[in-house]
């Protein structure tokens, strides 16, 4: 008989016997096997059977986390995303082959014993005691499935793995109870079915649907019987077996689950010996998961979806919450994303800027409206290799963006004008314009106002600009002295308040500031910030905040709910329409002359900043918004005789290379599609003498004007843009044609 304690009560031996069920062995039997002392068991000290019956009655099993699929608005798929390379299948998609060799080789004895295999765990706890460890198992595969759950659930969490693989008797007998409760709650075929689910087989590939396409590209339930005993021999060492890189020991170890199907009468002779005379016959698939693998050029744009689906309260309230629902996968994510659109800007893209250009391009196009963003590309290929950019250029630091986003010169001056028109200004105002002219002050703020102390002068590009201007004319000629005029008059707080309402943050997240220089575009800002502002104009006044994602359903084919774009009214109509009337002026016979589109109305600005460090065009019709930006992402480049997509530039500006890229691309994403007319106002110009025809066009090839710079000043201009010891003050004073604040010393232009 089986000593018991000195206090009484079983002993460690009889309490793991009444445990396993196993009763009916013998005194003798259980005497021969010598089990540590409780306490190695992992278990309470106490180690009564009422502790054993403490642990859990019911093992939680978590959905199997899968592969996603990202589609695109008309249901084409961008791209996969995984956690785990896992696609379930129902055991009748599994070839017969497959199981059988499964189980020959892992649990030959699987369909005739119970949850636990009492001859096997006798037999691995007489060993391991005599060992001091866990030097034998005896899992049956029941076992073994109820250990992956343990991992599965772990995740990738390093320290839960280890608890989950720890080797203690202590988890073996928890791993054993559970076992008992799968056994009836599955039955023998919901137990394969699941184990070859859930098993890694290498790879990065888990289950047997997703190894089989790794290997062989092909589904399991198409499997032939030497196919099937390679997979089978994985699980045990999925890296000694690991057929791509040891290729020898996989033969060796698919060749003795064969042998072993045939000792278990699963194949005959013949079989066997025809299977194991034929090679691996590998056609492998290389993992293909994230972004990188996306069509379309539509890698930032993936990258965009992954990032809203990580920060955003619509998919957990915690960011634990939401990488848990992402990790486990399974989702269908259907985007915003036109695939027309898409194509649209990568081939303009592709044509205007090449990608070993010294040089970066980014666009977006966005739906006014609504928000959705129909499209996202650049001209260097999403990636970590050569003339290959991580970086969404389109897009905030708090999406994977630059860090201050890109000085936007006179593309911002459309937002001065808006703020002056719905505070009452006529966008017949006179301004003297002169060429050169210090920053008036003092220029009210919302809480104080801004004084120009260090005397920062303004100028325009040419010193043949000079005024009187009215509105329109500076608009299309795009004078800075106009402009600087205008914000002094109105004040900042209107217009900083107009763009709070049009979304417009700095591409660091941070407010703009109180300072009359952001008329002119000193501060960062995003192509897709820019878009979704201009479209507001698009839509006659209502501003609508970007999304990118129509619908998710998750794993288990339930609608998951998503963000909405919010759209509220930033402007009245009649703002809205006169601006329309302004910057449609701006395509018709100004600086964005080359930007003009094929049969159909539209508005838009360029932008060019000193030292030709960045060019724009943000341009829009009725039903498409768009952004362009040109420039080193590193803001290096100076571009002045430069070669561009093959084209050679002696001085870069808004409407000669991302003019062109934005006409392309919107030509393209909206060709075949209806084209609606703007609700333009009447703006009388005493100057006119046809009413059809204005007396001062610029001409085609006269460049927009430099703006946002005076980094040659200590105290403004591109200083708060990079890491040096001459940042600006914060004022915003500049000479040149404005300036920013400093940043100082810290900081660089890319969060990594």
């Amino acid at each position: 008989m089986g000593k018991k304690r000195s206090g009484g009560g079983l002993s460690p031996v009889q309490q793991a016997a009444k445990f396993l069920g196993v009763s009916v062995l013998s005194g003798a039997v259980l005497a021969g096997i010598a089990l540590p002392a409780v306490g190695a068991l992992g278990l309470a000290t106490k180690g009564t059977v009422q502790e054993f019956d403490e642990i859990p009655a019911d093992l939680k099993r978590p959905p199997l986390s899968q592969r996603s699929t990202i589609l695109d608005s008309q249901g084409g798929q961008i791209a996969t995303v995984y956690s785990r390379d896992r696609t379930v299948v129902p055991l009748k998609d599994m070839s017969p082959y497959v199981q059988k060799a499964l189980v020959a080789i892992e649990d030959a004895r699987f369909y005739e014993h119970g949850a636990v295999d009492l001859k096997g765990v006798l037999r691995a706890v007489n060993q391991n005691a005599q060992s001091g460890g866990v030097a034998q198992g005896a899992s049956t595969l029941t076992q073994q499935y109820v250990k992956n759950v343990f991992i599965e659930e772990a995740g990738d969490d390093p320290d839960k793995v280890a608890q989950a693989t720890q080797q203690t008797i202590g988890r073996k007998i928890k791993e054993l109870k559970y076992a008992i409760q799968i056994e009836k709650e599955l039955g023998k075929k919901g137990i394969l079915e699941n184990y070859l689910n859930i098993t890694f087989f290498g790879q990065s590939a888990y289950g047997v649907e997703a190894a089989s396409q790794r290997y062989f590209s092909i589904h399991a339930k198409d499997l032939k019987l030497e196919q099937a005993a390679m997979l089978a021999g994985i699980v045990q060492s999925p890296t000694r077996y690991d057929p791509v890189n040891a290729p020898d020991e996989a033969k060796k170890r698919r060749d003795t689950v064969l042998r072993r199907m045939f000792e278990v009468h699963d194949i005959t002779r013949g079989e066997m010996q025809a299977a194991q005379a034929k090679p691996l016959g590998l056609k492998v698939q290389r993992p293909h998961s994230g972004c990188i693998t996306a069509t379309r050029g539509a890698g930032f744009f993936c990258q965009y979806v992954e990032n809203v689906f990580m920060t955003d309260p619509a998919f957990g309230k915690t960011k634990a919450d939401r990488a848990k629902l992402w990790n486990r996968g399974g989702l269908t994510i259907r985007t915003t994303l036109d695939p027309q659109a898409q194509d649209a800007v990568q081939k303009s893209l592709a044509e205007h800027v090449y990608k070993t250009d010294p040089v970066d391009a980014a666009s977006t196009l966005v739906q006014p409206g609504t928000g959705k963003i129909l499209a996202m590309g650049q001209s260097k290929p999403y990636g970590n290799g050569k003339n290959e950019s991580a970086y969404n250029l389109s897009v905030n630091k708090d999406m994977s963006g630059s860090n201050f986003g890109f000085p936007t010169g006179s593309t911002f001056k459309p937002f001065v004008a808006a703020a002056a028109i719905e505070k009452g200004m006529p966008a017949t105002k006179e301004y003297p314009s002169p060429y050169s002219m210090e920053y008036p002050s003092p220029v009210q703020g919302c809480e104080k106002p801004w004084t120009n102390e260090e005397h920062a002068k303004v100028e325009n590009e040419n010193e043949t600009e000079k005024g009187p201007y009215r509105m329109k004319e500076a608009m299309a000629k795009s004078i800075n002295t106009y402009f600087i005029s205008l914000i002094s008059e109105v004040g900042t707080c209107p217009v900083t308040q107009l763009t709070d309402k049009l979304g417009i943050v700095q591409g660091s997240g941070e407010k703009l500031p109180q300072v009359p220089s952001i008329a002119l575009g000193a501060k960062g800002l995003s192509p897709l910030t820019m878009a979704s502002a201009y479209a507001a104009f698009a839509t006659r006044g209502t501003y609508c905040t970007p999304v990118a994602i129509e619908s998710v359903t998750g794993m288990d084919k339930k609608p998951i709910a998503v963000p909405k774009s919010n759209c509220t009214r930033a402007m009245s109509e009649k703002t809205a329409d006169t601006i329309n009337t302004l910057l449609n002026g701006v395509i018709d016979s100004g600086t964005g002359k080359e930007a003009g589109l094929d049969n159909r109305p539209s508005a838009g600005k360029t932008g060019t900043t000193d030292e030709r460090r960045n060019a724009w065009f943000v341009g829009y019709t009725p039903n498409m918004s768009g952004a362009v930006w040109v420039g080193s992402a590193t803001q290096q480049v100076k571009m002045r005789d430069i070669t561009i997509g093959g084209q050679y530039n002696e001085l870069v500006f808004g409407g000669a290379v991302p003019g062109p890229i934005w006409r392309d691309a919107v030509n393209g994403a909206l060709a075949g599609k209806e084209a609606p007319n703007f609700n333009l106002v009447d703006i009388p110009d005493p100057k006119k003498k046809d009413p059809k025809k204005p007396k001062n066009d610029a001409k085609p090839d006269q460049p927009d004007q430099p703006q946002g710079g005076g980094d040659d000043h200590p105290d403004g201009g591109l200083g708060d843009l990079f890491p040096g010891n001459n940042g600006g003050d914060g004022n915003g004073n500049g000479n040149g044609n404005g300036g920013g604040g400093g940043r100082g010393n810290d900081g660089g232009w890319f969060g990594h």
